[in-house]
């Protein structure tokens, strides 16, 4: 085994390949804490060859890798396994904007590139990549490729899957796929684009991306409304769906809880009403035209909306730093639950009219099995996307709360799936959905997935126990 890891160390240099414990530490470790594991290597690359290097060698000596980028993953699929002997390639150095295209309205970036840099360069000439997530900051696009991350923005652009017209891949056998096209059309066979993307780099390592830009909206409105129900919420969107057609671009759900939560423990957050509301939204719109538009359009609707008695309350943000404070109040719900306490959570999708009724029939379910559970239920709703989010009652011990994480799971997403709906819609499935994964997809899709990663990768040597059952 040393003498691989001398093989290894030799693509990347000594300084690139990391063995001390408190340097791998990092790396093994899930953001939520739920996994850990152990690796005697993460290699750190700097260039698409030396990726081509790492997976030949991994091929030839059989060696397991890992694929990481910023590691703010929430089912583990960038976690190497326990006592595995799983190599963690990290991309982080893969970072460089390869070029921008104004006029053709794209960006090609390496796959380390840090989602907030290429808003960044987007915004350097005038474009917009609307991909937005609480992990801006931190997450990577191969990885929010490899997710399929969808984040608050999916309502008017779609999940990243739509945001990305072609690829450069790694294989397990290290041969490079230069998929990087720039067109928006193209019917030449099968799209192997999409069989990369959503794959958590259990069938090769992107590295490089072509991306969509879009105009930058002149025109951006956000406004924070109270309502009295979930079926209240659900009659504005559909009301913002008619009045504002396209330049809906974003309506979120909250409780009061997380509201709570989140004025209680993130520092600069603050309760933007006077009142208290059992739920609110939040509605962003942005317009091609001018700011007086997406003004003149946001007053009409929540003029509307409070005439039907849907609206109990809004505030309109009066400029973008009110704007981006709201927005960082709905971001910041999952993290304002770990001072609560044990959390056990779910990232779920019914269809948009069945919202409602999930969230009752599941609050129902979950409180009878742990009376005093608290429900901090929010999300994207305006595609169905809930973060159903329980915190443990108050005073109870986390440990024995967390220890029914399964079984809860199990009811909640029960009732998901007599709406149709999907047990992962935006994090993925990694470790921690795995196994369910086999049970909630029929026996011809989960043989038609084996068949498609036995054919990349005969060997098994790309991320293995992610995903799929081996």
């Amino acid at each position: 085994m040393n003498d691989v890891i001398a093989r290894f160390t030799a693509i990347v240099g000594a300084e690139h390949a990391l063995t001390d414990a408190a340097d791998i530490a990092p790396y093994l470790v899930e953001n939520r804490g739920l996994y850990h594991g152990t690796t005697p290597l993460v290699l750190r690359p700097g260039t698409v060859e030396e990726v081509s290097a790492i997976l030949k060698l991994a091929s030839e000596t059989g060696t397991a890798i890992v694929p990481q980028g910023g590691n703010t993953g929430h089912v583990a699929g960038q976690i190497p396994r326990e006592g595995k002997g799983d190599l963690v390639l990290s991309l982080t150095r893969l970072n460089r904007i390869r070029e921008i295209d104004p006029v053709g309205n794209v960006i090609v970036a390496d796959a380390g590139c840090i989602l907030a840099d290429i808003q960044a360069a987007a915004d350097s000439v005038n474009r917009l990549f609307p991909l937005s997530l609480g992990s801006e900051g931190s997450c990577r696009i191969g990885g929010n490729l490899s997710s399929n991350a969808g984040g608050t923005a999916v309502l008017a652009y779609g999940n990243t899957r739509q945001l990305c017209l072609g690829l450069e891949v790694v294989l397990p056998t290290g041969d490079i796929w230069n998929g990087l096209r720039k067109l928006k059309k193209d019917n030449t066979g099968y799209d192997l684009r999409d069989l990369f993307i959503g794959a958590e780099g259990t069938l090769g390592v992107i590295t490089g991306a072509v991306l969509k830009l879009f105009p930058k909206p002149l025109g951006h409105q956000v406004a924070f409304a109270g309502v009295a129900s979930v079926e209240a919420a659900l009659a504005v969107f559909d009301m913002a769906q008619s009045l504002c057609g396209g330049a809906l671009t974003g309506f979120e759900l909250m409780p009061r809880l997380g509201v709570e939560f989140t004025t209680r423990h993130i520092p600069g957050v603050r309760d933007p009403m006077d009142t208290v509301h059992p739920w609110y939204t939040l509605i962003d719109i942005s317009t091609s035209n001018s700011a007086e538009t997406a003004e003149r359009m946001m007053l009409s609707l929540l003029e509307q909306a409070m005439a039907a008695g849907l609206v109990e309350n809004a505030v309109i943000a009066a400029n973008d730093t009110q704007a981006k404070a709201l927005w960082h109040m709905r971001e910041s719900m999952s993290p304002a639950q770990k001072p609560e306490g044990g959390s056990i959570k779910h990232d779920v999708s019914v269809p948009v009219a069945n919202v409602p009724a999930f969230m009752h029939e599941a609050d129902a379910a979950v409180v009878a099995a742990i009376p005093g559970a608290r429900i901090c239920a929010f999300g994207h709703m305006g595609d169905g996307n809930i973060h159903y989010n329980i915190s443990q009652p108050v005073g109870a011990d986390k440990q024995a709360f967390l220890a029914r994480w399964h079984e809860i799971n199990t009811i909640v997403h029960g009732i998901v799936l007599s709406y149709n709906g999907s047990i992962s819609a935006e994090h993925g499935i990694g470790q921690l959905k795995r196994d369910e994964l086999a049970e909630v997809r029929s026996a011809i899709e989960i043989d038609l997935m084996h068949r498609i990663k036995h054919a990349f990768d005969p060997a098994g040597i790309m991320n293995p126990g992610k995903v799929l059952k081996v």
